[in-house]
């Protein structure tokens, strides 16, 4: 929680309630991030540690880390088949397995592996000719068969008596999940002790132009002047980058997901199947985390239609009947923005200064320290990363796509 200090860093007193400070906005910053969540955070926390750039703030409409940020299901892969995407993913995993020393706080990152189901021939195919990518870009991966499924995960139901008998899985022993919110509060204490104002409650409602370039935002707290602005919030980037003119390709969806009551441990893994379309863990506490696929149509809000959650619970079913008397605990939903090729836009835009990272579609949690790193990059220096820079907003003009839609599978 803040103290309501307006001095960084040395200021903050000594008692682990009091992360980071609740500054006032000032009228002027070398870069404006617009977006609380935790690719705002990232990149604010990469700006000042590998650039030095402090004179930032990091604006959130709502309360910190309030949106996708705590409204996902934190599951950490870099598996994607397409070297531009496992290069980016990659890049995350390395960073998230040191990232709790790098922030000196402890966001539970438990590398227990994911598991992806093969339900078919062309699944087995498919996941085989994954699995040989991943090895050539350096990503730990393996392929088990069935009963190397129920090796890893004995709760499984990998009966051929079933309407998708399980025929095998790619496995990833390093991916796993971590805490949401610790993760976005060792972000954001970091920022915050560099200097960086995290300013919450604080809506942006417009974005100053001069000519081509962007000079500042509007905001329910008066107007704050900027060198940069750097847009990351998550689905309603498209409605901010329209204050700019910029008509992005991406469109709103809700997601949802929902957890368990509190169980004993008996879920070691992290299991995904796209036939069924379930993906589940059990969090540290105990309870069962699952989710599935977007609604199909295209929103604002923060909650979906009761039919999708009632899909995911019977395809779960179907997998883990063992879950057959857990009893739903809570549902929540978050809103993604997906890009006609299921890949993200991070870099530069068509305006002077102003910078996009959008469109992770429900992939956005797993990349939070990787795109932080090269979008912090990207503002610091007027130019993409080499890894971010095949994830350009041009593609969709120049046809050199990312085409995730067609290949990972569950895109999650």
């Amino acid at each position: 929680m803040p103290d309501g200090k307006t001095t960084p860093g040395a200021d903050l007193p000594d008692h682990p309630d009091f992360l980071w400070r609740n500054p006032e906005p000032k009228r002027s910053y070398d870069v404006v991030i617009v977006g609380g969540g935790g690719h705002g955070l990232a990149t604010a926390h990469y700006l000042a540690k590998n650039h030095g750039i402090t004179d930032v703030a990091v604006l959130e409409k709502g309360w910190l880390a309030g949106g996708n940020m705590a409204r996902n299901t934190t599951i950490i892969r870099s598996n994607y088949l397409w070297d531009e995407s496992a290069g980016i993913y990659e890049h995350a995993l390395k960073l998230w397995e040191g990232l709790a020393e790098e922030l000196d706080y402890p966001i539970l990152f438990s590398q227990r592996g994911v598991l992806n189901l093969a339900h078919s021939l062309q699944d087995v195919r498919d996941s085989v000719r994954r699995v040989e990518a991943n090895r050539l870009n350096g990503v730990d991966a393996e392929w088990l068969d069935a009963d190397g499924v129920k090796e890893i995960c004995p709760i499984v139901n990998i009966s051929p008596d079933v309407r998708y008998p399980v025929l095998g899985a790619t496995y990833q022993p390093r991916a796993g999940i971590a805490k949401h919110d610790h993760v976005a509060w060792g972000l954001a204490r970091s920022a915050d002790a560099a200097g960086i104002d995290i300013i919450q409650n604080c809506e942006v409602t417009g974005l100053e132009l001069v000519g081509n370039r962007v000079v500042g935002v509007q905001t329910n707290l008066g107007p704050i002047a900027a060198g940069k602005v750097a847009l990351c919030s998550a689905g309603h980037t498209s409605v901010l980058a329209a204050m700019a003119g910029i008509e992005l390709p991406v469109q709103s969806h809700p997601l949802q997901a929902l957890v368990s009551e509190l169980l004993e441990p008996v879920h070691p893994t992290v299991v995904m199947s796209n036939a069924v379309h379930v993906y589940v863990s059990q969090a540290h506490k105990g309870e069962l985390v699952m989710g599935a696929g977007i609604d199909a149509y295209n929103s604002y809000t923060q909650r979906g239609a009761f039919h999708i959650i009632e899909e995911q619970m019977s395809a779960a079913l179907e997998l883990f009947p063992v879950f057959a008397r857990a009893h739903v605990l809570r549902t929540w939903g978050g809103i993604v923005d997906v890009s006609p090729d299921a890949s993200p836009i991070v870099g530069l835009s068509p305006v002077d200064g102003l910078y996009l990272n959008c469109g992770w579609g429900t992939g956005g949690f797993k990349a939070t320290p990787g795109v932080g790193w090269v979008y912090a990059h990207t503002i610091a220096h007027d130019t993409p990363h080499t890894l971010n820079a095949p994830f350009s907003l041009d593609r969709f003009t120049t046809g050199a796509l990312v085409d995730e839609h067609g290949a990972a599978a569950v895109a999650h």
